[in-house]
């Protein structure tokens, strides 16, 4: 089985060009009978939040190539610690790492068809659940389970109902979903989703909005949120914060006359998913390159500290063109964004975050895959918290004394 090998950033070699790794300082309905959120557990193998101290330590920042060619990263944690990173255009294509990022498998195809947005862990069953749509959206959607971490797929039938105003959400290229922890939805699937208005153009985009699909039968049916509260909105992320409430963070193609679309919009859900209200422009986060209106897909994450609301987000952080991949942080739940730090000076695209889970492998690290980085194609570098601390003031707030003790 071919692997490739993330290398610490104190110990650059060279290596020949196949294995080189450049480490830097781096809405359906629901059933009938179904059981609800609050009585449904968390799997065993998914381990409860831990402390900060997982995330601390040695700064810690490696990277490699995982994908050529094609497009459109996603990348989640199995229950068991397991770090999967999906990619593709013309087939949706997996490559997992069972030592929490320090080598990877062999690439696995899991279905011909576009990369449909993140995938989505299961916590009760321990599942993962990967959605594939025919070609760019709007198109027909098929979704795949996963019940060994990845390893094997096989397709189910699947019902997305339709929102409030009649539309049956598309997946493709907003971020990986969650299972909620907290409050008495607890078990339910979440992930975002968009409406293109039936055609991705630019004369559609003032009609665009993002919204969510969350299930309560572990991924069966799905039923769609409310819209968003912001039109010309797609490609979202989502974050359920300590107490339940969600923190939705979505990039912008287009903003009514005299606003500004190059930074992100943010919600939050205090019913799970179901409806998003206290919109705000977020002014610290940029929505992609500045010379542009476009925007750029983003990765979020919430680390898995108890009792605290440690965010981390991905962009790129740039006058002109898409580079320089940059992770901000928030220790309060998305309300400010104090710091920051370069991943990656060149090419940085598209990209999708996620954290590590306490008593695996890949606890005390986060995980960006990215489009670009040293090789092109695509990049995942795995970083910590203590690592991001070496980065630049912001001004949007303070950095909290508990963050680096």
């Amino acid at each position: 089985m071919h692997t490739q090998t993330m290398r610490p950033c104190r110990h650059q070699r060279s290596l020949p060009i196949a294995a080189l790794f450049l480490a830097l300082s781096m809405t359906a309905v629901s059933l009938a009978g179904a059981t609800t959120p609050a009585a449904q557990e968390i799997s065993k193998g998914a381990q409860p939040e831990g402390s900060i101290g997982a995330f601390l330590g040695e700064p810690r920042l490696e990277m490699g190539q995982v994908f050529v060619k094609e497009r459109f990263p996603n990348v989640v944690v199995a229950v068991d610690g397991t770090v999967l990173a999906t990619w593709g255009t013309s087939s949706l294509r997996l490559r997992r790492s069972e030592d929490g990022g320090e080598t990877w498998g062999k690439t696995i195809t899991i279905a011909k068809g576009f990369q449909g947005g993140g995938l989505t862990v299961d916590e009760r069953s321990g599942d993962v659940i990967a959605f594939i749509e025919d070609r760019h959206p709007p198109a027909p959607l098929r979704i795949y389970r996963s019940k060994d971490h990845g390893k094997t797929w096989k397709r189910q039938k699947t019902v997305v109902g339709k929102d409030g105003k009649g539309n049956v959400p598309a997946m493709h290229m907003n971020d990986h979903g969650i299972t909620l922890r907290h409050g008495k939805f607890r078990g339910r699937l979440l992930r975002p989703s968009r409406w293109y208005a039936g055609k991705n153009d630019q004369s559609k985009w003032p009609e665009h909005y993002t919204n969510a699909v969350y299930s309560d039968d572990g991924g069966q049916t799905w039923s769609a949120s409310a819209p968003f509260p912001a039109m010309g909105t797609g490609e979202a992320t989502v974050a359920e914060l300590s107490d339940g409430t969600i923190y939705y963070n979505s990039r912008r193609h287009w903003a009514e006359p005299g606003a500004n679309p190059r930074r992100r919009w943010t919600a939050r859900s205090t019913d799970g998913g179901k409806t998003w209200t206290n919109l705000v422009f977020c002014t610290a986060l940029p929505d992609g390159p500045q010379d542009t209106n476009y925007g750029c897909m983003g990765g979020l994450a919430r680390l898995p500290m108890a009792g605290r609301d440690v965010l981390f987000f991905s962009n790129c952080d740039s006058p002109r063109g898409r580079n320089h991949g940059t992770i901000w942080a928030s220790f309060d739940g998305g309300r400010t964004w104090p710091i920051k730090r370069l991943v990656f000076a060149r090419s940085f695209g598209y990209s999708s975050l996620v954290s590590g889970r306490p008593g695996t492998k890949s606890a005390g690290l986060a995980y960006v895959h990215f489009e670009g980085g040293p090789q092109g194609g695509s990049t995942v570098a795995r970083f910590n918290l203590a690592w991001v601390l070496g980065g630049v003031r912001t001004g949007d707030g303070q950095v909290p004394a508990w963050a680096s003790k």
